[in-house]
């Protein structure tokens, strides 16, 4: 019985500390957005997705480093077809505990830098080259690790093809899952030895 009430308060420890710390730094974030979702419920000719998957590490608090990758589709029948596609780096910053707008929320900020390409099937607009994103964003944390999301992003690809450059402003939603870095999980175990 001792053995259990031990790890159940071990438990709600590690779940309060955590719920202090998401964005401390040494955690990991892991999780991706979804943009552009048309399944084509009142024309089934119609599809559309954009997922992009992401994975940053917190370098300091507030501020998170990393890499994504990006695929998107979109086909209607009897007409063209685009895919994009981009890899690049990511970072992203917090604002600070004083700007909060809910109690659970967060504004942040993301910017992404990296190789990608818009290309359209049957002679379209064809562009690959470097794509450049920036804006702003809003994490709610439904639990100490997981935070759904909204972003409204500029988009914008310079390169060669076609078409020189694209263009377009989305919004996106999606979810981020925050793992405890070494430090974070020291200093837990440190509170409940305390």
């Amino acid at each position: 019985m001792k053995k259990i009430f031990i790890s159940s308060l071990f438990s709600v420890a590690l779940f309060m500390g955590v719920a202090q710390a998401q964005i401390q730094k040494g955690n990991v974030m892991v999780g991706g957005n979804l943009a552009n979702i048309n399944l084509g419920l009142d024309d089934p000719k119609i599809f559309s997705v954009d997922i992009t998957p992401k994975a940053a590490w917190f370098i300091q608090d507030n501020l998170a480093l990393g890499g994504y990758v990006n695929f998107g589709l979109e086909t209607a029948k009897n007409s063209n077809t685009t895919t994009s596609y981009g890899v690049g780096a990511l970072g992203r910053y917090y604002a600070g505990k004083d700007v909060e707008v809910l109690n659970h929320g967060r504004l942040f900020a993301e910017a992404t830098v990296g190789i990608g390409g818009v290309n359209v099937s049957k002679g379209g607009g064809n562009t690959n080259g470097l794509n450049l994103s920036v804006g702003p964003g809003f994490a709610y944390f439904i639990t100490p690790n997981i935070g759904l999301e909204t972003l409204l992003k500029y988009n914008g690809l310079v390169g060669f093809g076609s078409s020189t450059t694209q263009s377009n402003l989305n919004l996106s939603f999606g979810f981020q899952i925050y793992l405890p870095g070494q430090r974070t999980a020291n200093k837990v175990k440190g509170d409940i030895r305390n």
